[in-house]
């Protein structure tokens, strides 16, 4: 399918696609504007989570559910990426991410938890965790 293909599937549990939505999508990601017509399946990983959060966006979701989003793009991508979702949490945007590059995560993140071996060990507001002495040798590299 192509890059607006995929998008307006996302619309799908909500009837026909509202053109405002995908204006929204497009101000996201001005390089799927730019690739309407591409085969999704044809982009770089970075760009095919692009398509996949744009296309999540458009059922005008309360809360979005986001598993590793870093996870195999390069650090510019991975900047980029952060910087997308902060805006989505300016926006009202709720989130739940699971996300190894807790510096990354923690920068944006309103609340954070730390499991170890499927157990929360600790949890907090963002800028405790981001001054926790242990926190900082195990994950902050600090």
């Amino acid at each position: 399918m192509t890059v607006l293909e995929n998008l307006q599937i996302g619309a799908y549990v909500r009837g026909t696609p509202d053109p405002a939505d995908l204006e929204r999508v497009f101000e996201l990601f001005p390089l799927l504007a730019e690739r309407q017509a591409q085969f999704a399946g044809t982009m770089s990983g970075g760009e095919q989570q692009m398509v996949a959060v744009g296309r999540a966006l458009m059922s005008r979701p309360r809360l979005l559910l986001m598993d590793e989003p870093s996870m195999g793009l390069s650090p510019r991508l991975v900047e980029q990426s952060f910087e997308m979702i902060a805006q989505l949490h300016e926006q009202g945007v709720s989130m739940l991410m699971v996300e190894q590059n807790a510096n990354m995560a923690l920068s944006i993140a309103d609340r954070g938890y730390v499991l170890q071996t499927g157990r929360i060990v600790l949890s907090g507001p963002s800028a405790e965790l981001t001054s926790h002495d242990e926190l900082r040798r195990a994950y902050l590299g600090r």
